[in-house]
């Protein structure tokens, strides 16, 4: 998936809420489904143009709310900084090998960690 679907999705995930009935199925067989404009206008008896103006204004929709709420982007930092908090605890729990309380601690933060990411924080 590439780098621009991905933001789509995502803006999807978090705003599709926002959108009308119509837009969130279109957006969602587009985007999620893969189905292209042609088949999502001949399944619902529309245009291809009619099903195109639907996602776009969704898009737009969507676009316009992260502008104002930056809520994907700070999601999207927060999951690399998780990420990298994870690593450097993995590491620390292979350095503190000798010291079994440093250990402990150690795992425990690993095993949180991995929690947190598990649920998607």
């Amino acid at each position: 998936m590439d780098d621009g679907t991905l933001q789509r999705t995502m803006l999807f995930d978090f705003f599709g809420d926002l959108l009308t009935e119509k837009q969130r199925e279109y957006f969602d067989l587009y985007y999620n489904e893969d189905l292209t404009l042609s088949e999502i206008a001949a399944n619902n008896g529309v245009t291809r143009q009619g099903v195109y103006d639907i996602i776009a204004r969704a898009e737009k929709t969507l676009v316009e709310m992260e502008q104002k709420t930056g809520v994907v982007k700070r999601w999207r930092e927060t999951y690399k900084e998780l990420e990298r908090a994870e690593s450097m605890a993995r590491e620390l729990l292979l350095l503190s090998d000798r010291n079994s309380e440093a250990a402990e601690l150690a795992g425990e933060l690993v095993l949180a960690l991995e929690e947190l990411n598990k649920n998607g924080v």
